[in-house]
């Protein structure tokens, strides 16, 4: 095993109860233990790859969010919930592979990736795999599950679809980007509440709630990464500054400068001119990087992700009070401070 900090450590989740942070943290060793045997072949080199960016580390904040979601329900220590915390994560996981692929990306938390260690058609190969592993210990969940599952890969593959196409004709960038990250991210991310709390017992209202929950908390996750990669210092967020910037990807931040820019003041016409340039120089990158920081459309981002986070939290209001729900609240918490 990895002696990497926990999940919730890594994150910066803080528990308020004792108990409630031994179950949790016995809930993500097991989903690390299992992850790893799903992730184990036959054959030595698919172990090897498909194990590649798993043992790289990451935040686990799926499994997490299925771990606080079984809070919910009567019996948070089904074995069931740690299943579906595996097929989330092996799913997210997968994602990265292919992610990785379409956008050459040379490193996965500070490694590197597959398709550079290897070549692409190894990474495309390796995501596969780890979706088939995925589909496989879900179909012990039930048809349920199973349906949830599909469903909720078909929206990942249309948003990464949309993303690749671009922006159509006519179409506002922003409101295209907003509606791949609800796909790409959010949908995974409502699923890893709907499951915690599914397999956890809870109400048909319960887990009608949490999916809306984890689709709200999960984009506003998202776009706190997209704020981190403009105001992060290196090794803060286990990202390196710039790094999206560089490879040309949009973030909020961006589009929203873009939106309002003004190409008759110096600064946002200056601004564009990078955002439009070649960004590998290290001296263009931290330009781009100080004229963003000190630029309204940043504080706009980060108002966005607080609104999404208390637009979660106000979701939160029709639980039963208690432990589960007052951790569900503290991540809300998080998810603003780690960015803003």
């Amino acid at each position: 095993m990895s002696q990497s900090p926990l999940p919730a450590e890594s994150l910066g989740f803080e528990f308020a109860d004792a108990a409630l942070e031994s179950r949790v943290r016995t809930g993500l060793e097991a989903v690390e233990r299992a992850l790893r045997d799903a992730a184990r072949s036959e054959a030595p080199f698919v172990t090897e790859a498909a194990q590649h960016v798993m043992v790289a580390g990451g935040k686990r904040f799926r499994p997490l969010l299925v771990l606080l979601a079984a809070e919910l329900g009567s019996e948070p220590g089904a074995a069931e919930v740690v299943d579906s915390a595996v097929v989330v994560e092996l799913t997210h996981l997968a994602t990265l592979y292919h992610d990785d692929v379409m956008d050459e990306a040379a490193l996965r938390r500070g490694a590197d990736s597959a398709n550079a260690r290897w070549d692409n058609s190894v990474a495309i190969l390796t995501g596969d795999w780890l979706f088939a592993r995925a589909s496989d210990l879900v179909s012990d969940l039930g048809p349920e599950a199973v349906k949830i599952q599909a469903r909720t890969f078909g929206r990942l593959v249309e948003g990464q679809i949309r993303e690749t196409l671009g922006v159509s004709p006519g179409q506002d960038p922003l409101a295209h980007y907003l509606s791949v990250v609800a796909d790409k991210t959010g949908s995974l991310i409502a699923t890893s509440a709907l499951f915690g709390a599914r397999f956890a017992g809870a109400s048909a209202e319960i887990q009608e709630t949490l999916r809306a929950f984890g689709e709200e908390i999960g984009q506003a996750f998202q776009l706190a990464d997209d704020i981190l990669d403009v105001t992060s210092e290196s090794g803060q967020s286990g990202k390196t500054p710039g790094t999206d910037l560089r490879e040309g990807v949009p973030t909020l931040p961006v589009l929203i400068f873009r939106a309002q820019a003004d190409p008759a003041k110096a600064e946002d016409a200056r601004l564009l001119e990078l955002l439009d340039s070649d960004l590998s120089d290290d001296a263009r990158l931290a330009e781009t990087l100080g004229l963003l920081r000190s630029h309204s459309s940043l504080q706009q981002a980060e108002d966005d992700v607080r609104r999404r986070a208390d637009d979660a939290r106000k979701l939160l209001e029709d639980l039963p009070e208690g432990l589960g729900r007052s951790a569900l609240e503290s991540l809300c918490d998080l998810v603003v401070t780690r960015s803003v």
